[in-house]
């Protein structure tokens, strides 16, 4: 998704380091770790790891060691020093394995087998590794002190003896690695700047040869004494000795051990042949010479050999040159070169040179060939620059994202340009001393602020530009139309202050450039907390639609303000041209010396996140929202939608993180899907978008991506993220060769992933069906749809073929799809059917489709069978039972398969986390209870329970709730009451009478209880319950009785049981009580309440729906079950506005109100059912404003669009019909009324004049209220006052809803005329 594409890590002033194939060096206050042969970064160890006060301190890495047999490293900072292990199966996690603080500064170090050589400010010291009870301690070994600091320290390969080197002398010393005695002194000609110690292969006894290397590129073989020298005379011929200006040169030891490997690999493949080449290979091997690399100023490379040196005596040495060649490879002899192996081939070796840091692969035999191109570059890293050292402290980009500017400690930094080919990035300029910066034009010109002098600076080529402003707060740039961005400032009292970068005239091109103060004002309103400017990476997403804001105002309780510069009057270029002369020359400004614009601040939206304290502000153009807010478990992370309506409060995402946030940034995707990265301490997060979902609940942003390494970070274009720490940036972003490779081999990119998370979900897709199975005027027709798109799918995996989207768009369109229906159905009829099905869910179980979840695959697994059940049952069922029937069929098999231990396999998809769920949703309880078909559905629910329903089963079918009739209730709850009672007392061997006594005891049955208990023998309670229920519980003293009983119960915890003895007592209102406060099941309570009252309007169901359902409902922010509370109180109207009102649907306040909840899509369908259902219904929808409800239909198509399903929402924009009530007109007047006054008022209506349509759904439509009582729709009579007299002003109200209750009157009017109520008539009264 996201690959380190350059790592700008500063270039190594200290002798590089290895462990295996890991190059290792310190920079700052850390240690970089890259892969030897590609140079490309691996790791970054921190040393406040180990330290952690020392997180943010300026010291820097003294020295580090590496110890190869115990794989850890070493590092050193002061008097610190810090030691990691690297661990893992496959080696690839470093952990902090130790730590140690001394008394003295750490000069130089050398560790080796868990001994720990400590060079200190005029001393050394010797460590040695403990590892006791698992965990490791250093224990000193010994410690002297002298005259002189350590500048190299070595262990000799047989541990017993350190070389040392200082730099007051030139002389190396020889330290006993036991005792730290001082056993011998090499003095030497020069200073020595390195040194290495020779295994001898031949020798068992340790033989002592040294290698010394002087400031004069002369090396020196030393046993006891001074045995042979290397100088540059020695090693070069004649002519290129005896030159006038001696070349200067390099020389390294080539080390043996990497040299015997790579040629015993050449040996053994070159075998059979015998040349030259293979002699020489073979004289090298068997004679044991040891070969030293001198590179010169020229390139030219001089390999010299020494021969004899574990031979005895000493004298024996013989010195040659072994080759010497030009070569194009090296242009310079490097500070340090150092031999690697080549693990893939075994016969090649790897050169790694520094400074520059470049790898090069090395042909060995070609190498001793003597051949130019024997060494090929492999890698090169990125040239050092002067602020490299200094810790990074925030990125500012440009706004187009190809330019980034570093702002570094002590106000230094530097300019880059994202190169747009390679992907990498280029240095462009530095800059110093200044308090504000930004980046303007792609890099190419950056700008520069400073506090002291209030004089803005653009550096451009030839001369800089300059500008005196007032003191600014930040500066920051936008996008802009002229050919240069702009520039704003905010001031300490938030006055704005815009420049541009304009030419100095027309004629021509180039031309110099000139600054002006375009304008200078600040927002209206009061003053806000907090100025920001929008992110502006989404401005360069050409979608005309969008308007982009420019600045995000905060203010002390939260609310956060959008603003859009107020669009100026148009001008011919003379007056824009005398307008800028005059800015620039000062005239026409204020006090102040700066002109204040009568341009303003249009805000084009308003949200309240009632947060405050809030600590960090990232808003993006593309109308999202993070906010940094300190509570007492952390710190809370918010994301707010500005885009949403009156339907949603705009908070999407809501997380609490222990540790602190560092930084945020935003970046958008083509199809305006944002991404924001998350800045840490150690890492940095990516979250981004993703669908909402029926079937997994949370929130929809997720994390998709972590880095670890680096706080501070930022976007880029074509979605590259930099990312810095400390001193260091790692680039991430796409390869530029993704894009060439084939598909199956092509890594997804960010954009691609999170596209995939959020675009349009392909037609076989489990939320896609199911919201057709939901959606549709007549539920055959989606039905039709879904089994085309399953019998495509099922064909398409029969031929081996990627399912994909194949059914046209015209066919997801209702009016189109009704034409054709029967076509459709005939066809479908003719290939869906069992067989299919059974064969299609084989192949689901076996194979993972692409871009799906395992748990998505579940449910298009149970959809599919679902679909089939609902197709074979359809003809008996109306549309709301199908939908019940749907979720009814889901909900068992999913919470099936969430108990089965197998599950498919994810395909490159986020994880959804799929659980057992205990009930139906109260959504699909409600479809069942406005059914027609609710037997069938009680009859349908049993089955799904093997017949044997207990009362657990019938509360997660939400069998109380929806069986709506009283006939229904006495009769079939009743019956299933009973048969609930008896499947609970079977439910278990024990054939316990308290498990079932609460639904006989409701459904009057003592005496069956009373038998129960009879055959209760083994129970300890059957001589007391049966001597209690032979008393006669109809006279007040057993009444009373039985209600101790319940109190004594409730003492012990038997909630149940004393639930029970409430009712026995006839106590309705205790019971339900019990139900809900100790059992939490307010179910249970109304399915009590509704068999004790025999009635939907009993007192007690009335309270338990009012004083416990109601403020549930809004607690929680449920509005299906509050729409159903409602409808059973007889408040229609208010069961149809809180589907889409809440503000104004309660005549009494709530106490407490959740979260709205508006992200269900079946709101909708719901409410275009009930608003013309009942005239008490009708005159609920009619107390919504047209403007509101266009904006609820908008809002639902927004959730469509976010669950992926865009073209149900274009089907629902292009198909909803608007109520329009029947205008109050002047029939004499026949003139066109105008323009409609809000989106209602050009709608169709199911109330429209048309007679069909007006007859249809009059003649349907229940009377529920008392229409004589409701005011008349005539004209008042006159009172006789005086018309000239001027009442009170009245209210005004919104013209659309106006007429909404003109409508209604008219409405009322007819049906009046329906139930024959005659109208108010004075004569009556004469």
């Amino acid at each position: 998704m996201l690959s380190l594409l350059e790592s700008l890590h500063g270039s190594p002033k200290h002798p590089l380091k290895f462990l295996g194939h890991l190059l290792l060096y310190p920079e700052a206050d850390s240690i970089v770790i890259l892969d030897a042969h590609t140079l490309a970064l691996v790791r970054v160890l921190a040393f406040w790891q180990a330290f952690p006060g020392l997180a943010h301190i300026s010291d820097s890495i003294s020295c580090i060691s590496v110890d190869a047999g115990m794989k850890h490293i070493v590092a050193a900072m002061g008097s610190k020093i810090a030691s990691w292990s690297l661990s893992g199966i496959q080696n690839d996690s470093w952990l902090v394995h130790s730590s140690l603080t001394l008394d003295r500064n750490v000069t130089t170090m050398d560790s080796c087998s868990g001994l720990l050589a400590v060079g200190l400010d005029r001393g050394l010291s010797v460590y040695t590794l403990i590892l006791e009870n698992d965990l490791p301690t250093w224990s000193r070994k010994w410690t002297m002190s002298s005259k002189y600091s350590p500048r190299l320290v070595r262990f000799a390969p047989s541990l017993m003896y350190i070389a040392a080197t200082t730099d007051i002398d030139n002389t190396v010393r020889l330290h006993s690695t036991t005792s730290g005695r001082q056993t011998q002194v090499l003095p030497h000609p020069r200073p020595v700047i390195n040194l290495s110690w020779r295994l001898s292969e031949t020798s068992n006894r340790d033989d002592l040869i040294l290698y010394t290397i002087t400031a004069d590129s002369v090396i020196l073989l030393n046993t006891c004494k001074l045995h042979a020298s290397i100088d540059l005379r020695s090693s070069v011929s004649y002519p290129i000795a005896d030159q006038k200006d001696k070349p200067t040169s390099s020389v390294f030891w080539m080390d043996r051990q990497v040299l015997n490997h790579c040629l015993q690999h050449l040996l053994a493949q070159k075998s059979a042949e015998d040349n030259a080449s293979l002699r020489r290979l073979q004289d090298v091997k068997e004679e044991g010479w040891d070969l030293f690399l001198r590179v010169l100023s020229d390139g030219t490379i001089v390999i010299s050999a020494v021969a004899n040196i574990d031979r005895r005596p000493p004298t024996l040495l013989r010195q040659f040159t072994f080759q010497q060649f030009s070569g194009p490879a090296l242009t310079s002899p490097p500070s340090y070169l150092y031999l690697v192996p080549n693990n893939q081939t075994g016969c090649d070796i790897s050169f790694i040179t520094s400074s520059p840091l470049c790898s090069f692969q090395v042909s060995l035999r070609e190498l001793f060939d003597g051949r130019p191109d024997s060494m090929k570059l492999i890698a090169r890293a990125p040239e050092g620059f002067p602020t490299e050292q200094s810790r990074i402290v925030q990125f500012v980009r440009a706004p187009e994202g190809y330019g980034v500017g570093v702002i570094r400690e002590k106000k230094v930094g530097e300019v880059w340009q994202l190169e747009q080919e390679l992907s990498t990035l280029k240095h462009s300029g530095s800059w110093n001393a200044a308090d504000h910066f930004l980046v303007l034009d792609h890099g190419r010109l950056f700008a520069t602020y400073n506090n002291a002098s209030s004089i803005l600076t653009v550096h451009t080529t030839p001369c800089a530009l300059t500008l005196e402003l007032p003191v600014i707060t930040s500066l920051f740039t936008v996008p802009s139309n002229d050919v240069h961005n702009a520039i704003m400032g905010i001031t300490s009292d938030f006055y704005i202050v815009h420049i541009r970068i304009l030419p100095a005239n027309t004629l021509g091109a180039p031309v110099p450039l000139t600054l002006s103060l375009h304008y200078h004002d600040r927002l209206p309103g009061s003053s806000p907390s907090m100025v920001i400017p929008v992110d502006p990476m989404a401005w360069g997403i050409n979608h005309p639609w969008v308007k982009h804001d420019a600045l995000l105002s905060v203010s002390d309780s939260g609310e956060l303000a959008f603003w859009v510069p107020e669009e100026a009057k148009s001008k011919s270029k003379k007056t824009v041209g005398n307008e800028v002369e005059n800015l620039t020359n000062g005239t026409g400004a204020d006090g102040d010396g700066f002109k204040k614009s009568e341009r303003g601040w249009i805000c084009t939206g308003r949200v309240k996140t009632s947060r405050s304290g809030i600590t960090k502000v990232s808003c993006s153009s593309a109308k999202k929202t993070a906010l940094v807010t300190p509570i007492s478990e952390g710190e809370e992370l918010t994301i707010w939608d500005s885009k949403e309506s009156e339907f949603a409060s705009g908070l999407e995402y809501r997380i609490i993180y222990s540790e602190s946030i560092n930084d945020l940034d935003w970046s958008s995707t083509p199809d305006m899907q944002s991404i924001l990265a998350v800045g840490f301490l150690h890492h940095v997060d990516i979250l981004c978008q993703q669908r909402m979902t029926y079937f997994d609940e949370g929130y929809s942003w997720t994390r998709c991506w972590r880095i670890d390494i680096g706080s501070d970070s930022i976007w880029l274009a074509n979605g590259s993220l930099l990312v810095g720490a400390g001193n260091q940036m790692c680039l991430y972003g796409t390869p530029s060769n993704n894009k060439t490779k084939k598909d199956e081999m092509r890594e997804e990119t960010l954009f691609e992933f999170v596209a995939r998370q959020n675009g349009p979900l392909e037609d076989y897709h489990p939320q896609i069906l199911l919201q057709c199975l939901l959606w549709g005027t007549f539920l055959a027709e989606k039905l039709e749809l879904v089994k085309e798109i399953i019998v495509n799918l099922a064909k398409d995996l029969e031929h081996k073929r990627i399912p994909s989207s194949c059914i046209p768009v015209e066919k997801f369109y209702r009016s189109e799809q009704t034409v054709s229906m029967s076509s459709h159905k005939k066809r479908n009829e003719e290939a869906f059917g069992r067989p299919l099905v059974k064969d299609l869910l084989e192949t689901l179980e076996a194979e993972n489709l692409p871009r799906l979840t395992p748990n998505e695959q579940a449910h298009l697994s149970v959809l599919i069978q679902t679909t089939l059940e609902v197709d074979e049952q359809r003809r008996s069922l109306d549309a709301n039972g199908l939908r019940y029937l749907i979720s009814m069929r889901s909900f068992y098999i999913l919470n099936r398969r969430a108990s089965s231990p197998s599950s498919p396999a994810s395909h490159n998809c986020m994880q959804q986390k799929t659980s057992r769920r205990e009930r139906l949703r109260y959504r699909d309880m409600i479809w069942a209870f406005h059914s027609e078909s609710q037997d069938l559905l009680l009859s349908a629910s049993s089955a799904a329970c093997n017949g044997k329903m207990c009362w657990a089963d019938a509360r997660a079918l939400g069998v109380p709730i929806w069986l709506s009739s009283i006939d229904s209730l006495v009769g079939s709850l009743d019956r299933n009451l009973r048969q609930i009672a008896r499947n609970e007392y079977m439910a278990n061997d024990t054939r316990d009478p308290t498990n079932c006594s609460l639904l006989y005891f409701a459904l009057g049955k003592t005496k069956l209880v009373h038998g129960l208990w009879r055959q209760a023998s083994w129970h300890k309670e059957q001589n007391v319950m049966l001597k209690f229920l032979s008393n006669d519980f109809t006279q007040s003293r057993w009444k009373t009785a039985a209600l101790k009983n319940a109190f004594a119960l409730l003492s012990k915890q038997r909630f149940e049981y004393a639930a029970a003895f409430f009712l026995l007592g006839s106590s309705l209102k205790d019971a339900v009580n019990v139900c809900i406060k100790q059992l939490g099941d307010f179910q249970l309570a109304i399915a009590i309440a509704r068999i004790v009252e025999q009635s939907n309007e009993g007192p007690i169901l009335t309270s338990i729906l009012n004083e416990t359902v109601l403020p549930t409902a809004f607690r929680e922010g449920n509005r299906w079950l509050a729409s159903w509370a409602f409808w059973l109180l007889h408040r229609r109207d208010l069961s149809v506005r809180i589907l889409v009102d809440l503000a104004r649907t309660l005549d009494k306040p709530i106490a407490e109100v959740g979260e709205s909840n508006y992200d269900d899509p079946s709101l909708a369908l719901l409410f275009s059912q009930l608003r013309g259902k009942t005239l008490q219904a009708a005159k609920g929808s009619y107390e919504i404003s047209g403007r509101l409800e266009f904006n609820f239909v908008l809002q639902i198509a927004r959730v469509f669009c976010r669950m992926g399903c865009h073209i149900l929402a274009l089907d629902l924009v292009r198909s909803w019909r608007f109520e329009r009530p029947a205008s109050i007109i002047d029939l004499n007047d026949s003139r066109d009324s105008g323009p409609p006054l809000s989106p209602s008022a050009s709608r169709r209506s199911f109330f429209s004049d048309q007679p069909r349509h007006h007859l249809r759904h009059r003649s349907s439509m229940m009377i529920d209220m008392d229409i004589s009582s409701y005011p008349t729709t005539r004209a008042a009579s006159p009172d006789g006052t005086d018309p000239s007299r001027k009442g009170p002003e009245p209210i005004q109200e919104e013209p659309d809803l106006m007429a909404r209750k003109a409508g209604l009157g008219n409405l009322m009017k007819s049906a009046k005329q329906d139930v024959k109520v005659p109208e108010f008539d004075m004569n009556a009264f004469f």
